[in-house]
């Protein structure tokens, strides 16, 4: 069982923001839905919850077209704030989670341990206006796994989380994802998103340009990458810039990520760094980021801006079950 996209189409007026879309999303997999500005992302969500409808094509879950699908078959965790400003944290978890049939107690005591989870059980009675931006993503994450859907669907989740808390929504996904539950996440950071899923969907303007597992994507590529450290050097030395047949990607505390050029062997250039007096620690030929890989098929980086819209609304109040109905 999976979600399909299947050739999906999309216009708003002029605007063409979904263009034959086609992927498939395995079940019980955390799968990153990658793509610039503007790429028809948000979008396609928004197909699946049924808050817009598509112009051709079908979405299905399970076999099943969306349509027919129960309302808490969907989490849904929107990149505009959803929360109440001046209702209490806890009061409107409790609230949103009966809005897809759960008891309030139950659903109370499962709010409360998820609170503690994240580390903000004192914000429990808070408004939620008084928390910071970090504090309210969480609590809205908590807000769209409550009622234990089927499938969760994340706009930008990351978003206002330091490296704690990001660990600890990290943390979140992969128990999530044990339990047998489906997560779908747009994102702008690929190294997050490249550490958490085993497939990917990139699209570009409406269309697919690559999909499938992170490691076959990869290795069909072509591209060829060197991590590479040498002793006393950190970063890596500045002359690796000058050996022919590499481009310098990167250089960090760990040392250095060289892609090789159509026609250079690792082996020659090892040999290079030795001959220039270089005592290596560390020599690997890697598959390259899924960074290197988007910019390749895409032609700019996941968080420039596209310079084109895909006329999605943003009027959206955050809560699916209102926003669906």
């Amino acid at each position: 069982m999976s979600l399909e996209i299947d050739h999906v189409t999309k216009r708003y007026g002029a605007t063409l923001a979904l263009d034959d879309l086609t992927f498939e999303v395995p079940r019980g997999e955390v799968f990153g839905f990658l793509g610039a500005n503007g790429a028809g992302k948000t979008t396609t969500m928004r197909i699946c919850l049924g808050i817009v409808g598509a112009d051709a094509g079908e979405i299905r879950w399970a076999g099943a077209p969306v349509g027919d699908l129960p309302r808490r078959t969907w989490g849904y965790l929107p990149e505009e704030r959803g929360l109440y400003p001046r209702m209490g944290v806890l009061d409107q978890l409790v609230y949103y989670a009966s809005l897809y049939g759960e008891a309030p107690a139950a659903a109370r005591r499962q709010a409360l341990a998820w609170l503690d989870r994240f580390q903000i059980p004192e914000y429990a009675d808070k408004r939620a206006e008084e928390l910071s931006k970090g504090n309210q993503q969480k609590v809205q994450f908590i807000a769209a796994i409550l009622h234990r859907p089927d499938v969760l669907l994340m706009d930008e989740p990351f978003t206002g989380l330091d490296p704690i808390n990001l660990v600890i929504l990290r943390e979140a996904f992969t128990e999530l994802r044990d339990q047998g539950r489906t997560l779908i996440f747009s994102t702008h950071q690929m190294e997050t998103a490249e550490a958490l899923c085993e497939s990917v969907a990139i699209v570009d303007r409406g269309r697919l340009v690559a999909g499938g597992r992170l490691r076959d994507l990869k290795r069909a590529s072509g591209q060829r990458w060197i991590r590479i450290a040498v002793e006393g050097e950190r970063p890596a030395p500045g002359w690796l810039n000058e050996i022919g047949g590499i481009n310098l990607v990167r250089r960090n505390a760990a040392g250095a990520e060289l892609e090789l050029l159509s026609g250079a062997e690792p082996a020659a250039i090892l040999n290079e760094v030795i001959a220039r007096g270089g005592a290596i620690s560390h020599f690997e030929v890697i598959d390259p980021s899924l960074e290197a890989l988007f910019i390749e098929l895409v032609g700019r980086p996941a968080d420039a801006a596209a310079g084109w819209e895909d006329g999605s609304f943003s009027s959206t109040t955050g809560d699916p079950a209102r926003d669906a109905a």
